[in-house]
């Protein structure tokens, strides 16, 4: 039998060399603030899932870690990599933001552009930084104001020119995941003391950060993950710096020479990932963690991405939290019937997540359900 290839990385290598950088394979000891930095943020349009994020990750991790790294401005939730939002360390966001700023205002351009029309975009951030500017204040608040100035437009379109242009976090309250429905914005300069630079010239940085916890990986997969165009050349550039891989497609991977790319046959545990967790984001061709049969169950039509369950560091059922009366039950959907060790495992996990989420609960079950 002929002997593998080494610089052909199988999906089951990238598979393994994916978990090992996003701390999967097993919980670590580290400060929430560095596991944010490594994993280059989490997304956060929804409060609760960057905790669960952490919880699967961290060992011995408490809500009230991330909490307190939100309170003391070390962590900020704000607009970021592909104009979603995410948890960020406040290091990150002022290195990083700078380096998004082009994408985001194309982003709005497209999306809003045609809806306010000749009205000078400036102005619209000079309105947005002076009402934010003033105290924390959620977007409906904002487009009030808006309509109140500007009656015949499209406030809309003109509140989401300035989430997109001017930066902004959100802030933390004391509710159990950190942030109401109706949160507060403010100025990230206001709440970090320090200003967001114009420009940056840490693009470098940037892949080389993402290759740390996501490659081996291509330009297409950094674009995808980040949102900015025209990521060649800094991979070109960098190159003498890299290893080079193929995987199965031949499609070349760059990757840090020293960067963990564990065997194929790399135990893995059973793991719950939250809804949107980046680990099913980060690439063009996710396929190192997910079937691409599975993806419709997963990546849902109204942009919705559901919690999941890693088997074997795989993507093999779906995930939600029901709550009736005192009872809480996480409901497990699996792809395709769990073997009695892989259900065992399932269920023990599910249940220390349960007991994480729901400690109020009365009662707490775990149901491994039918397949989707």
């Amino acid at each position: 039998m002929p002997k593998a290839d080494p610089q052909v990385l199988t999906k089951r290598r990238l598979n393994r060399a994916l978990l090992a950088r996003q701390m999967l394979l097993s919980r670590e000891t580290v400060h929430v603030t560095r596991a944010i930095e490594r994993l280059v943020g989490m997304q956060a349009q929804v409060p609760r899932p960057p905790f669960v994020g952490l919880w699967t990750r961290i060992e011995k991790f408490q809500r009230d870690q991330l909490l307190e790294a939100l309170r003391a401005r070390k962590v900020v939730r704000a607009t970021a990599m592909r104009g979603t939002i995410h948890l960020m360390s406040a290091k990150d966001f002022l290195s990083f933001r700078p380096l998004l700023s082009e994408m985001l205002v194309k982003g709005a351009r497209t999306i809003a552009g045609k809806k306010i029309g000749k009205v000078d975009v400036a102005a619209i951030y000079a309105t947005g930084r002076d009402f934010f500017g003033r105290a924390p204040a959620p977007f409906e608040d904002f487009r009030r104001h808006l309509e109140s100035v500007h009656p015949k437009l499209d406030v809309r379109a003109m509140a989401y020119t300035v989430r997109m242009g001017v930066p902004l976090v959100m802030v933390p309250s004391d509710v159990t995941w950190g942030f109401p429905a109706d949160a507060g914005f403010t100025l990230a300069e206001s709440w970090l003391g320090a200003e967001v630079p114009e420009t940056s010239s840490a693009l470098q940085t940037f892949v080389l950060r993402y290759l740390a916890a996501f490659g081996p990986a291509t330009p297409g997969d950094f674009q995808t993950w980040s949102g900015l165009r025209g990521s060649r050349e800094t991979f070109e550039t960098l190159r003498p710096k890299l290893v080079t891989f193929r995987d199965e497609r031949k499609r070349e991977l760059f990757d840090l020479p020293k960067a963990p790319r564990p065997t194929e046959d790399e135990p893995v545990p059973v793991r719950f990932l939250p809804d949107f967790d980046n680990a099913l984001l980060g690439h063009d061709d996710r396929s190192r963690i997910i079937a691409d049969e599975h993806r419709k169950h997963v990546f849902l039509k109204n942009l919705q991405v559901l919690g999941t369950v890693l088997v074997d560091g795989f993507v093999s059922g779906i995930w939600r939290l029901e709550r009736k009366k005192k009872t809480s039950v996480l409901a497990v959907k699996p792809f395709a019937s769990f073997p009695r060790r892989v259900a065992t495992a399932v269920q023990q996990e599910g249940e220390s997540l349960l007991t994480f989420l729901e400690p109020d609960a009365v009662a707490r079950s775990v149901t491994i359900g039918k397949q989707p």
